[in-house]
């Protein structure tokens, strides 16, 4: 009887990290300078594109790893988008009922529709966030005036000249999330150069309150992150959010 090997591990790239076949580990930021654990893995890259890595390099498996990427991104991309989606229609079956009651007798529920308008309103935009892929062109952005929009309230630490390429939009749309994921008081922000990349900390000193959506959390911001921005997200510290981005050159 022939013996059964399980299929070759390999690294594929998902937006700006990499996930593992077939346990779907992750690991990052895609970057030659920061080879996955384990191996020895050779570097597999399509048009000076790091695309993920493999016991065996050569275009072929290059081709296949990128196409693998893709698919893995678009499945995680669309289940995160189902489940807002359920999240969305509760919230608007609950709305409704709410309204129906306040239009018949119960005035005292006004203000109970009024809040449920909000939440459905947030929760819309968290699903718009998810589903919809952003137009905008990178480019080069400071961190310091992101921040200024998407997290006013942390203590910022930032070197003046930790820049990055990237949608200006996606980037105040992933830090504004991660400040409602972590929580927005007391919240810090540091930033160091990771070789080609700005490793981007956000920190909060207690801990995190519980989201009532939890997808609009941490999954989501891994999506921008991860997708939109081309970054990696790293959650291994406790209160923190460890975001890589592109780092703008030096002029």
């Amino acid at each position: 009887m022939a013996a059964v090997t399980s299929a070759t591990e390999m690294w594929v790239r998902v937006g700006g990290g990499m996930e593992s076949l077939p346990d779907r580990r992750r690991h990052g930021p895609a970057d030659a300078d920061f080879p996955p654990p384990g191996g020895p893995w050779e570097p597999l890259a399509l048009g000076g594109r790091l695309v993920g890595w493999g016991e065996r390099g050569g275009l072929a498996a290059a081709r296949r790893s990128a196409e693998m990427g893709l698919q893995l991104a678009e499945e995680e991309r669309a289940q995160l988008a189902g489940r807002l989606g359920h999240k969305l229609r509760s919230a608007v079956l609950a709305l409704q009922e709410s309204a129906r009651q306040a239009a018949f007798g119960r005035p005292e529920l006004l203000e109970t529709v009024f809040e449920q308008a909000q939440e459905v309103a947030r929760r819309a935009a968290a699903l718009q966030a998810a589903a919809v892929t952003p137009k905008d062109r990178a480019r080069g952005v400071v961190l310091g005036a992101v921040m200024n929009l998407a997290l006013p309230s942390a203590a910022s630490r930032l070197p003046g000249d930790a820049a990055v390429i990237a949608s200006e939009p996606s980037l105040v749309e992933a830090f504004t999330r991660v400040g409602e994921w972590l929580g927005g008081e007391s919240l810090t922000v540091d930033a160091e150069p990771v070789g080609a990349w700005w490793k981007v900390s956000v920190c909060t000193s207690g801990s995190p309150p519980p989201l009532s959506v939890p997808e609009m959390g941490e999954p989501l911001v891994r999506l921008i992150v991860d997708t939109h921005l081309e970054g990696w997200l790293d959650t291994s510290r406790p209160s923190c959010a460890d975001i890589y981005l592109p780092a703008r050159s030096p002029r």
